[in-house]
């Protein structure tokens, strides 16, 4: 069955007013909800499990109510609408029991797909979905249209919701976090590939797969779906789609394609690799990716412009320095084992890597029997250090090959005695297979530690 989308927000606005609405989660996305929500006439409590709140003072002098601590979600079924964090998955047993007493439960992201007048491309996908989006939101933009960017990165546009037009595009990434509860889907839909993730939160991989599947599951027949040809998740998912089906492939013709090293778009060259500035084959499935989605809205000159011009996304195998002949490069965002193999399949020679961090119950065998060939030195910190150090001597005992395995007590510690093994013409990567809520709030925060270091210390 189709689903239409939503386009009044004055409905919105009559159902949110003098509503008890609980907000959980007091970060950078919600706080502008917050606000939002007040100018709408909602009463408004905001959650959070920590104690310190940013912003607090502000926002108590607007008149919201705060529920802190450990013991935060306890009377959150006491409440008419929710709004969750994505952290929070709507399989909670505090949020299913405010279901079940008529609590309606929703997102800042979740309504505004719903209620958005723009067209919206929603990227989603275990890997690539920045560069993606910002490849698809850089094209649109060279075309001339007014876009905004949004979801995992850009800006919290729930706040910009009245100023979008009709005309106006928007881009999202999207998580499965995101993505669990939606019933509605964007009109243009982009899953650039799926593989074993977020499994600490998932209840297993079918939830995990099945969540992302909503972003297409519910398009009209005038929708689009770009998926990818060389994933076996993915492809399976082909007759799933109700709407417009567009494939791309490295392998084969497809949609969009890569061939004997140029890039293609239903059939048309766009440009070659060698003319492309993005380090790694990864990022050339990106940009045929963000082709497909963009095919129709955007002219092929303006898609060669972007890929020929486009330089990268930082923490994405970002170039930090060159001390004494080696090459120091940030690739913090990769926080699985398959974007870290994308990461060492992108350069042309074994590397220097420090890997490790918080453990996301993802297995690391894929990352030794695929990366031992690429690796010169292996440093290993964090939670994760000895089931990596296990995987790679598996590897190591069946394979006959051999890898030096370092471990290291900090990500300086790790940055010193990874360049304490360099030689000229090396190169140290921070690409860590990890999540990194062990010992950092977030991927960009080690990043720009990792560049601190390396840019501050030698």
């Amino acid at each position: 069955m189709e689903v239409i989308k939503v386009r009044d927000f004055k409905e919105f606005k009559e159902f949110i007013k003098g509503k008890r609405v609980a907000v959980i989660g007091i970060g950078v996305s919600n706080r502008p909800l917050i606000k939002k929500l007040i100018s709408y006439g909602a009463i408004v409590t905001a959650f959070d499990k920590k104690e310190e709140i940013e912003a607090k003072e502000e926002l108590e002098n607007l008149g919201v109510k705060f529920v802190l601590g450990n013991n935060y979600l306890e009377e959150i079924d006491q409440y008419e609408v929710i709004f969750r964090t994505p952290s929070l998955l709507p399989t909670n047993e505090y949020l299913l029991r405010a279901k079940q007493k008529g609590a309606y439960i929703t997102s800042e992201i979740r309504e505004l797909v719903k209620y958005c007048k723009g067209k919206i491309f929603g990227v989603t996908g275990s890997d690539g979905k920045t560069t993606t989006t910002t490849l698809i939101y850089e094209m649109l933009k060279k075309q001339g249209y007014n876009v905004y960017l949004g979801g995992n990165i850009g800006i919290p546009l729930f706040e910009k919701i009245e100023e979008i037009k009709e005309d106006d595009l928007v881009v999202l990434e999207l998580s499965s976090f995101q993505l669990m509860d939606f019933d509605i889907s964007p009109d243009v839909s982009v899953i650039t590939n799926l593989s074993p993730n977020h499994l600490d939160y998932h209840t297993d991989m079918d939830e995990y797969v099945d969540s992302k599947k909503n972003i297409f599951k519910h398009q009209s027949s005038e929708g689009i779906t770009v998926l990818n040809r060389d994933n076996d998740i993915t492809y399976s998912m082909r007759e799933e789609v109700k709407s417009n089906l567009r494939m791309f492939s490295m392998k084969e013709n497809a949609f969009s394609y890569y061939k004997d090293g140029s890039l293609y778009v239903d059939g048309r060259f766009v440009c070659n690799k060698d003319e492309v500035k993005l380090i790694g084959m990864h990022n050339i499935e990106n940009l045929i990716t963000a082709f497909s989605a963009v095919y129709g809205y955007v002219s092929i000159e303006n898609m060669r412009h972007v890929a020929i011009d486009f330089s990268g996304v930082e923490h994405r195998i970002e170039f930090v320095r060159e001390l004494n002949g080696v090459k120091f490069y940030n690739d913090s965002i990769a926080s699985s084992p398959t974007r870290t193999l994308a990461g060492l399949n992108s350069f042309d020679r074994k590397v220097i890597l420090i890997a490790g961090g918080y453990d996301k119950n993802i297995p690391f065998e894929p990352l030794a029997e695929g990366g031992i060939d690429k690796i010169k030195v292996l440093v290993l910190l964090g939670m994760t250090k000895d089931k990596i150090k296990k995987a790679f001597i598996d590897v190591m005992n069946v394979t006959g090959k051999h890898v030096k395995i370092i471990e290291a007590n900090s990500l300086e510690d790790a940055v010193f005695k990874a360049y304490s093994e360099a030689e000229r013409g090396d190169i140290i990567t921070l690409s860590p297979a990890c999540a990194s809520f062990d010992m950092f709030k977030n991927f960009e925060e080690r990043g720009n530690k990792f560049k601190d270091i390396v840019n501050s210390v030698f």
